[in-house]
């Protein structure tokens, strides 16, 4: 392997993980909130408002991101 991929001393790559301590589900919403530092309750508003919208699709994307992710 070269030096470029392994990543020594340096911080940690960020990357998107669900957040089961802190879900109420599944911690796709928290996942979210954490990988781009915002309130979880504010991504929770926004799954449910646009599911609402969105006639619940929104729900086949939150269980696609539950059964991708980890």
């Amino acid at each position: 392997m070269n030096d470029i991929s392994k990543n020594r001393g340096g911080p940690p790559a960020k990357s998107f993980r669900l957040d089961r301590t802190n879900g109420k589900i599944w911690g796709v919403c928290s996942g979210i909130a954490s990988y781009f530092g915002w309130d979880p309750m504010l991504v929770r508003i926004g799954f449910v408002a646009g599911t609402l919208i969105g006639f619940g699709s929104l729900i086949l994307v939150y269980a696609a991101i539950a059964l991708i992710a980890d």
